[in-house]
C-alpha cells in the first residue's frame, strides 16, 4: 500500500470514529435530558399531589393531575419511562401521606397504555387521550386485586351500584377524563414550544 492509500484508508477511519463519538455524545446528552425531565415530572406530581391535593373517595383519593402527568410523559418520554415516573410519584405519595397504594394501581396503567400507544399505533398527541383505558385497567386490578389483599374499606353504593369493580371504575374516571384533556392540551402546548423536542 503507497502513502496516498494508507492516507485515505486513515481519513476515513478517523471520520467514521468521528461520527461514532459525536453519536454516542448525542445520545449520552438525550439520556441525561430525559432523566432532568422525569425528574421534573416526579417532583411536579408530589407537589400538585400536596397542593391543590387530591379528593378522598372512598378508599382512594382521585387525582386528575396524575393522569395529566402520564398523558404528558407517554407521549415525550415513553412507556418505560413514563411508568416509572408514576410508579415514583406514587410511593413518594404514599410516603408523605397524599396517595394511597392505589395511587400506584391506578395511574400506573394510564402511563404505559399513552407511552405505548403513541410509540406503536397513533404519533399524535391525541394519544394523550388514551390514558383513561388504562386507568380502568387499573380501577379493575385495584379493585379485584390490590383492594382484598391490602384489606382497604370497600366504596359505600352509588347510584344503585354496589360492586366494587364498577365503582373503582367509575371514581377512577372521574380523575382521568380530566387529566387525559389536560395532558392532551400541555402536551400541544409544549409541542407549539418545542421545550421537549429533543428529549
Amino acid at each position: 500500500m503507497n502513502r496516498e492509500e494508507h492516507g485515505i484508508h486513515a481519513d476515513a477511519g478517523s471520520g467514521s470514529a468521528g461520527t461514532s463519538a459525536a453519536t454516542n455524545t448525542h445520545m449520552a446528552v438525550k439520556r441525561s435530558k430525559r432523566v432532568v425531565v422525569s425528574a421534573l415530572m416526579v417532583a411536579l406530581g408530589v407537589v400538585l399531589s400536596a397542593y391543590p391535593g387530591a379528593l378522598p373517595l372512598g378508599p382512594t383519593r382521585i387525582f386528575p393531575f396524575q393522569h395529566m402527568i402520564n398523558a404528558i410523559s407517554g407521549i415525550f418520554l415513553g412507556p418505560i419511562n413514563a411508568m416509572l415516573i408514576a410508579i415514583a410519584i406514587g410511593m413518594i405519595r404514599i410516603g408523605i401521606g397524599t396517595g394511597t397504594i392505589f395511587a400506584i394501581s391506578g395511574g400506573v396503567p394510564g402511563a404505559l397504555v399513552v407511552g405505548l400507544v403513541y410509540k406503536y399505533l397513533l404519533r399524535n398527541d391525541a394519544a394523550a387521550l388514551t390514558e383513561p383505558v388504562g386507568t380502568v385497567l387499573g380501577a379493575l386490578i385495584s379493585a379485584l386485586l390490590v383492594a382484598p389483599v391490602t384489606g382497604s374499606a370497600p366504596f359505600p353504593a352509588f347510584a344503585g351500584m354496589t360492586a366494587q369493580w364498577q365503582l373503582f371504575s367509575i371514581f377512577f374516571l372521574m380523575g382521568s377524563l380530566p387529566g387525559a384533556v389536560l395532558g392532551f392540551l400541555v402536551a400541544k402546548a409544549l409541542r407549539r414550544s418545542n421545550i421537549l423536542a429533543n428529549v
